[in-house]
């Protein structure tokens, strides 16, 4: 597969492995151990002098090895590893990177935010949390020993955008190395390592599996950073399975066509209600008035299909107005091709008290909307009939 090609022929083609059948696509080899014709033949494989079909746990594998290829392409990465879920490729990275200490900035998944603050600590792993208003303190805190920066951008759920390149030259100057979550943007929207982040991890879950129909992980960066995460990834049994892998490249091959309408549907959705009276801020990287939009404008392609509004009420009218919504249905997820909705309070940040949240920006009031791939028209009918 020439490396040159555009996104969305990556997508389809690369990875794909040639099968007796004639099978434009990999099959799914659904065993967990392969057999080999000598011990000369299986040690070759298990010392690393050629690549083959092993242990599934250990990802050896042809549907996995055949995703991580077109993973690796997404991201224009030299390696990339798939894992069960995106929480396991974060702690794996976390595991074999952070030891030395983490620093987390702006906003996170909830999941996220929980292992940096409770589970890592009873390691003995120091984590450390900035705002994104802070960020004159990040050289105070890589001179307190940091050794891994990690942030999402955009974030969830304010969508707050961060500098990649100026945040990845600054660690740099320390020899700290810099860790993306790609999962909002996606590749067909950002492409953090060429920005200069060394490691991008995603909820293959959302966006890269995208029907809402599987669980998984993904991790890309340069075979040097990727090997020891290899190793946490194998003995922490985090490898997804064969199937698993071959429905995610299966998702993968119409991922560029399904990023770029729901990035069109839901600027549509942002711009028509900035002048609705009852939503006091609507927040979309891709609007004018948004904080980040000129700094998103450089470095994204697209803006995402994730915004969130804050309702002019309460937290009980709040969700009054999520109830009634018909096509965006309440889950705590992201991706799909069908629209979903949640309040951060009671899903995703609901583990934060009142003053983080506060501190955070979430406010009780705030709804978050992954757009799909409905009719535009529809949806902005199905809001419009909630919130008035």
């Amino acid at each position: 597969m020439d490396n040159n090609s555009h996104l969305a022929t990556q997508c389809i083609h690369t990875g794909e492995l040639a099968n007796d059948a004639g099978m434009p696509h990999t099959p799914v080899y659904n065993s967990t151990t392969f057999a080999f014709d000598s011990t000369a033949d299986l040690l070759d494989v298990v010392e690393g002098r050629c690549e083959g079909s092993l242990y599934t746990r250990y990802g050896f594998n042809p549907s996995i090895r055949s995703l991580e290829s077109k993973l690796a392409a997404l991201e224009k990465a030299e390696a990339a590893l798939a894992f069960s879920s995106g929480m396991a490729a974060e702690s794996a990275v976390f595991l074999s990177h952070g030891r030395e200490g983490i620093l987390c900035i702006g906003d996170a998944y909830g999941g996220t935010l929980e292992l940096l603050e409770k589970q890592l600590p009873l390691l003995d792993i120091p984590t450390w949390f900035l705002l994104g208003t802070e960020l004159d303190q990040l050289e105070h805190y890589l001179q307190q020993g940091v050794r891994l920066v990690f942030f999402e951008t955009p974030s969830n759920p304010v969508l707050e955008i961060f500098d990649i390149a100026d945040i990845a030259r600054r660690v740099h100057a320390y020899g700290a190395i810099l860790v993306i979550d790609n999962t909002f943007a996606t590749p067909v929207n950002q492409q953090p390592l060429g920005l200069g982040a060394d490691l991008v991890i995603h909820s293959a879950t959302k966006y890269l599996g995208g029907h809402s129909d599987i669980t998984a992980g993904a991790l890309m960066g340069s075979a040097v950073l990727i090997e020891p995460v290899f190793q946490w990834r194998k003995n922490l049994g985090q490898t997804p399975s064969p199937e698993v892998a071959s429905l995610l490249s299966r998702s993968l091959r119409t991922l560029v066509v399904r990023v770029q309408q729901q990035n069109a549907n839901a600027m549509h959705i942002a711009r028509a209600l900035l002048s609705h009276h009852r939503i006091k801020r609507v927040l979309y990287p891709g609007l004018d008035n948004f904080p980040g939009h000129a700094l998103a404008s450089r470095q994204m392609n697209g803006f995402g299909g994730m915004l969130s509004i804050e309702i002019d009420g309460t937290r009980e009218q709040t969700s009054a107005i999520v109830d009634r919504l018909k096509l965006f249905k309440i889950a705590p997820s992201l991706g799909g091709v069908e629209s979903l909705v949640t309040q951060p309070v009671t899903t995703t940040h609901h583990g934060l008290d009142e003053e983080e949240r506060k501190r955070r920006g979430i406010s009780d009031a705030m709804i978050r909307l992954s757009v799909g791939l409905e009719d535009v028209h529809d949806l902005l009918a199905d809001i419009e009939q909630a919130v008035s």
